[in-house]
């Protein structure tokens, strides 16, 4: 049973992948493809960008560290000089924990670079390959294009496309159909002359007898009428003798002889 099932299973997908073969239309494809990467190539940038304003969130952090560690050690020097150890002792503490903190964040703007770069460069490579693609897509589409005009010509010439196929059909069965009726419209003719069939034209009582009767009346009308019309034509027109040793001779010849 699970033969059976993988098998018809197998069956399906075969008919769906000839399906989509048939109506896929390898200029939409490309052109799908061709957006995706457009869009995974914005993606990039956008995280390039992204990448770009972290780095600099966290440079302006460190400034303002800076600053403060300046400001900081400013205030150690003026209480130190007010005698107040104690707070320039506290100025310092803290210029410390900023200084800590200014380090922290100058490595994560370090590691922010490294990715920025990456992604830029990855982003370039990226862009020039989507280029690339772009103009084999349309080269690949303009030789589809041109292909497809040179088949569906072609096939136009040699009537084997589906619009003259199906006219060619078409002529073809009616040639056939009227030879057909021509056959058979001939066969009826010979078999109407035999006397195998009747024609109901006729009037009503007329047997195969009858025909045969009429029809030797009508040859001895056309025997008499064509005697008639030899009798009517003139003396002259008969054909000579043909003069000869044995063709009977003329009175004046018969004169000069004697």
């Amino acid at each position: 049973m699970t033969s059976i099932t993988h098998r018809i299973a197998a069956l399906f997908r075969i008919k769906a992948n000839k399906a989509l073969d048939r109506a896929e239309d390898p200029r939409e494809v490309l052109d799908y493809s061709y957006e995706q990467q457009l869009e995974m190539l914005r993606k990039v940038r956008r995280g390039v960008a992204d990448v770009a304003t972290s780095r600099k969130r966290v440079e302006l952090q460190v400034n303002q560290l800076r600053q403060s560690t300046g400001k900081l050690q400013d205030q150690a020097q003026q209480a130190l000089g007010a005698g107040r150890e104690d707070l320039a002792r506290e100025a310092l503490t803290r210029r410390t924990a900023v200084g800590s903190q200014m380090t922290d964040l100058q490595d994560q703007q370090a590691s922010l670079q490294a990715q920025e770069e990456k992604l830029t460069l990855a982003a370039q490579r990226l862009e020039a390959k989507v280029d690339s693609f772009r103009t084999q897509k349309e080269t690949i589409k303009a030789t589809y294009t041109a292909a497809e005009a040179q088949t569906r010509i072609t096939e136009a010439v040699t009537g084997i496309g589906e619009e003259l196929g199906d006219v060619g059909l078409a002529m073809q069965r009616a040639q056939d159909k009227t030879e057909q009726m021509q056959a058979r419209a001939g066969a009826l003719d010979e078999l109407i002359a035999s006397g195998a069939l009747e024609d109901v034209t006729l009037p009503a009582g007329r047997d195969d007898i009858q025909a045969e009767l009429e029809r030797m009346s009508a040859g001895q009308d056309v025997e008499i009428e064509l005697a008639r019309m030899k009798a009517q034509l003139p003396s002259a027109a008969t054909p000579a003798a043909v003069e000869g040793p044995d063709a009977p001779k003329s009175t004046s010849d018969r004169e000069a002889t004697s």
